[in-house]
């Protein structure tokens, strides 16, 4: 059975390709929420991007689908693109990868 932590761990795979950063260490993916369906688990991922001009969206996307899918237990996964709140590095990012950002407290 999939879980919040193990789709976490395969998103954690995806980098930013300009950032050469973790998706989950920038604080990029929001949320991760199932569904029951009659095909099996369904998972619904809240992924927002450094900025709305990204031009690695489609990548990072396509990326964080087939990262989510590699969940065991999950039958589809669907990425929503959100924009709220506004992704903030000081803010959404870790510890680790603000130091890798050169974004010092």
């Amino acid at each position: 059975m999939a879980t919040k932590e193990s789709v976490m761990i395969q998103l954690d795979e995806v980098e930013d390709p300009e950032l050469e950063l973790s998706i989950v260490e920038l604080g990029l993916v929001y949320d991760v929420r199932f569904e029951d369906k009659d095909e099996g688990l369904h998972a619904e991922v809240d992924l927002t991007l450094t900025s709305p001009g990204c031009p690695a969206a489609p990548e990072i996307m396509a990326a964080a689908h087939r990262a989510a899918l590699s969940a065991e237990g999950l039958h589809s996964v669907h990425i929503n693109l959100v924009w709220t709140p506004r992704w903030d590095p000081k803010i959404h990012a870790s510890e680790d990868a603000r130091m890798d950002m050169g974004i010092w407290d």
